[in-house]
């Protein structure tokens, strides 16, 4: 899976990143898991579709009531049509020198004395309301402006949006600045690699979150845990399945899926050479 470079490959000439840069971005095919390397922040206000964001220690998904704000960094990202199969969204990137030029400016008032926090937030969510939608279609009038007035009239509504949502979550959106001001990362290795026991993600993904090579994630893990990971995320899951199983929660063709397995009958064989019998044995013994 290629790595995108956003928004690079949005640009004409990705090696002058502006500070503020909008793009429309329309598809009619859906993208799962996109691996996605975020240079500048980004607003997505998200028009029809979904879309759904994995990060290192977190993960979110949102639909078109919803906007997202993401801090710049690695993701994978899954962006699904709706029922007209088309997927818009707006973009709007910013640079880490608006957002800090901005809490400069505002800081004292909006009595915020103490900025840094020690907790990384990858993402906020925004719920779209009537301020959010006009201020949306302000974007689509810009778009159409000559260069210059385009520019200028950007920075205007950078800090619009921004003051905005001050105004509107306050304390919540306060402590979303300060992620994206803070210059530590607190996000453990063992973190992310918990969050994802048990999920689908394949491990070159989970690599990728934590912003390695597979091969450097490999030595990593064995380091961390005196297990190469594969052997030790299909024992993790095929324990977790096993469970599920004799709790009678799910049937076994229900979870191959969820266990990371492309197909049902390999996942009965691994279940059966972990445990020594089949998962439908799992069910008839209880």
């Amino acid at each position: 899976m290629p790595i995108q470079n956003i928004p690079e490959i949005f640009i004409a000439n990705p090696l002058l990143l502006p500070d503020l840069f909008v793009y429309d971005f329309r598809m009619t095919d859906e993208v799962v898991k996109s691996k996605v390397d975020l240079s500048l922040h980004m607003f997505s206000f998200l028009q029809t579709g979904q879309k759904k964001v994995h990060f290192a220690d977190a993960a979110v998904a949102v639909n078109e009531h919803q906007s997202l704000l993401i801090k710049k960094g690695n993701c994978l990202m899954t962006e699904l049509l709706n029922k007209n199969t088309v997927y818009f969204c707006k973009l709007l990137f910013f640079s880490q020198k608006k957002i800090e030029d901005f809490l400069q400016k505002h800081t004292d008032s909006f009595s915020l004395p103490n900025i840094r926090i020690e907790k990384d937030v990858p993402f906020f969510v925004i719920e779209n309301d009537q301020y959010i939608k006009s201020f949306i279609q302000s974007l689509c009038c810009i778009q159409q402006m000559k260069d210059g007035i385009a520019e200028n009239l950007l920075v205007v509504k950078f800090e619009e949006i921004m003051l905005y949502l001050l105004h509107k979550y306050q304390e919540i959106f306060v402590q979303y600045l300060g992620s994206l001001v803070s210059s530590a990362n607190y996000s453990s290795f063992r973190k992310t690699v918990d969050i994802y026991t048990y999920s689908n993600l394949r491990l070159e993904e989970i690599a990728f979150l934590c912003n390695m090579s597979l091969s450097t994630f490999k030595r990593h893990f064995i380091n961390e845990y005196q297990v190469p990971p594969g052997k030790w995320l299909l024992q993790k899951r095929l324990i977790k399945a096993k469970e599920i199983l004799r709790r009678g929660l799910r049937k076994p063709s229900d979870i191959y899926a969820d266990s990371g397995y492309n197909n049902f009958s390999n996942f009965c064989t691994a279940f059966k050479n972990e445990f020594g019998y089949s998962p439908h044995q799992v069910i008839n013994k209880h």
